[in-house]
């Protein structure tokens, strides 16, 4: 079977090479004969001088050369061999192979938690597909391309090496993860955006360059031409003239190439993932850059559920999360978690209802992935322990799941070593995690960044060409030009400072507890994060209490509600986050949880609507 890709790029191939004939004939009287020899200043002189001079042959013979160019990389990407001088900006692989078979009827599963002491069903948000349905149809999967070997000295997508680029992975691994199985048929549906692929061909090539393609704004017009932003330490991140041009234009989907290859590289050293050394379609780990880690997580669940589609995850957790999972139809399955995290046991008892013939077979369909902030859970403050993550990880293999580790707070550890994360685990290609600038360089600046397999971020970065086109290069650069600077070791001493001061926000945001909650509440000693997770005793609901006697008071907490699945569920806890109260303000938050705690004694006094 035809790759269908390629047809179509065939289909641009003709519409360029009658393009070129036309030019061809305009300039054709123009251009010297075999054997005439060219006069002094090369081919371009000659045409001026043989045409009388005139610009108007000469921006003919241009165009003719621009699109020359354009018919020798569509040539390539038809499967012509590459050279630097044809060479054209990666895009993500092909997304046909992607496509699941046709489904038969697809099925909610009815799963079991425990949760609240009782055995019920998990929320399911979403019902069934039935059987042909609209959305159940989806096309059969074409043939699968077989591999093929990378070339000598290939770099990346993201590199900023001007070089040649190793030839597309094959569309679905010769062995290890089968990465179709968890796509969307929207996800594999997507194609590179030709406009995106020709603004990153122009970025990477040389500046001799004469682009008529890119419908990128002119910079003269842009009133801002230079910057100096001062830093607390270190020197002041500066932004000249050039870079200002460059930092208020497009950019490249995955990312601005310098900070890229930094985080890549960072990612490395830091996590030391397996993958970093494995080949694209044994699940090579790739990163780009997202407009924090929310875009980052809502875009990778879109890609990866279908309506009825069974996910795995630890409530309470963050409610920008469970706001993203709900209109996509998915039933969302509760593991039980206590202050370590989840317990693997009870991930265990719950998967035990998938035989070993359903794991071979996939006739039942299996959960997707697995969701969890592994350090310093907001909002519980809950972080995984070494030993869970690897019993935690072994049952994702067993069950074939991916794994989402979302971990906006790993550089708000408070304890060292800092627990290893599971992409420092991954021997298969199934971690997807998400990290954050937010907490430790600026959350309004609104930089993050997803490390996985580079078949799954791939289909990140197709999605992100057609939605947000790239993160703000001005803020891109401002962070890159701040980590060159830094270096490694200086981001990580500033992260280091960084933690010191929560850790003093935290510490007297516990000393205010022990000293007026104690008695009426309990709660345990965040490992990292920003938030003290307080269960109020003998209140079923904090919902009324926050709201109107804690807000009467001026003391503001988030009702334990929130962060549950089914947020209308009753919640006897609430939420206090101790990052932005100075020590001043401490005395007062002080007074307001007794004057709040004093307003409950009351109601329950009174036997108000308060169940004890």
């Amino acid at each position: 079977m035809e790759n269908p890709s390629a047809l179509i790029q065939i289909t641009d191939l003709n519409q360029v090479r009658r393009q070129v004939g036309v030019f061809h004939s305009l300039t054709h009287a123009a251009t010297p004969r075999a054997g005439n020899a060219a006069p002094p200043g090369g081919r371009r002189e000659s045409l001026r001088a043989q045409s009388g001079g005139s610009e108007a042959v000469h921006r003919r013979q241009c165009s003719a050369g621009l699109l020359g160019a354009l018919l020798r990389a569509t040539e390539h990407n038809a499967g012509s061999p590459e050279t630097e001088q044809n060479y054209v900006p990666r895009s993500p692989d092909p997304p046909d192979a992607f496509l699941p078979p046709p489904p038969t009827t697809r099925v909610v599963i009815n799963k079991y938690t425990n949760k609240g002491g009782g055995i019920r069903p998990p929320h399911a948000f979403g019902t069934a597909l039935r059987s042909g349905s609209a959305l159940g149809r989806q096309p059969a999967p074409p043939a699968f391309l077989p591999a093929q070997p990378p070339l000598p000295g290939a770099v990346g997508p993201c590199s900023s090496r001007f070089t040649t680029r190793p030839p597309p992975a094959p569309l679905r691994p010769a062995a290890g993860m089968n990465y179709s199985r968890f796509i969307t048929s929207v996800s594999a549906a997507r194609k590179a955006s030709p406009i995106r692929v020709l603004t990153e061909l122009m970025q990477k090539s040389p500046p001799s360059l004469i682009s008529l393609a890119g419908g990128a704004p002119n910079p003269a017009v842009f009133p801002f031409k230079k910057a100096t932003i001062a830093t607390g330490h270190g020197n002041a991140v500066e932004i000249g003239e050039d870079l200002m041009k460059r930092a208020l234009q497009y950019s490249a989907s995955a990312g601005i190439p310098e900070l890229v290859s930094w985080l890549k590289n960072f990612q490395k050293n830091l996590h030391n993932p397996p993958t970093a050394n494995y080949s694209p379609e044994q699940g090579q780990m790739e990163v780009c850059v997202t407009t924090g880690s929310q875009e980052g997580l809502c875009k990778v669940f879109e890609m990866l559920i279908n309506p009825g589609d069974s996910i795995l995850l630890d409530a309470p957790t963050y409610s920008g999360t469970l706001a993203a999972l709900r209109p996509l139809g998915c039933n969302i399955i509760n593991i039980p978690s206590d202050q370590h995290g989840i317990i693997p046991k009870a991930l265990k008892e719950i998967l035990s209802a998938w035989s070993p013939e359903d794991i071979k077979s996939h006739s039942r369909p299996l959960p997707k992935f697995l969701y969890t902030i592994p350090n310093g859970c907001n909002p519980t403050g809950n972080s995984l322990t070494t030993d869970r993550k690897e019993e935690i990880y072994q049952l994702a293999r067993k069950y074939d799941f991916l794994i989402i580790e979302d971990d906006p707070y790993y550089f708000l550890q408070f304890e060292k070593p800092w627990a290893p994360s599971f992409l420092s685990m991954d021997v298969d290609g199934r971690v997807i995690r998400t990290d954050s600038f937010s907490k430790v360089l600026s959350s309004g600046l609104r930089v993050g960044f997803l490390t996985g397999p580079k078949t799954l971020i791939d289909r990140v970065i197709l999605h992100i060409q057609v939605s947000t086109m790239h993160t703000s290069t001005f803020t891109q650069i401002i962070i890159s030009q701040l980590l060159q600077q830094w270096g490694e070791k200086g981001f990580l001493e500033h992260t280091d400072r960084v933690v010191e001061f929560y850790r003093t926000q935290r510490d007297a945001m516990l000393i205010a507890a022990d000293k007026w909650l104690k008695g009426l509440a309990e709660w345990h000693l965040p490992a990292a994060g920003m938030f003290l997770w307080i269960k109020i005793k003998g209140v079923s609901d904090t919902q009324q209490l926050i709201m109107e006697n804690a807000l009467q008071k001026e003391v503001l907490l988030v009702p334990g509600g929130a962060f549950n699945i089914d947020s209308s569920e009753p919640s006897p806890y609430v939420r206090a986050s101790f990052s932005l109260p100075s020590p001043a303000q401490m005395d007062l938050v002080r007074l307001g949880f007794l004057v709040f705690f004093f307003n409950i004694l009351i109601e329950k006094s009174l036997s108000c609507n308060y169940v004890i």
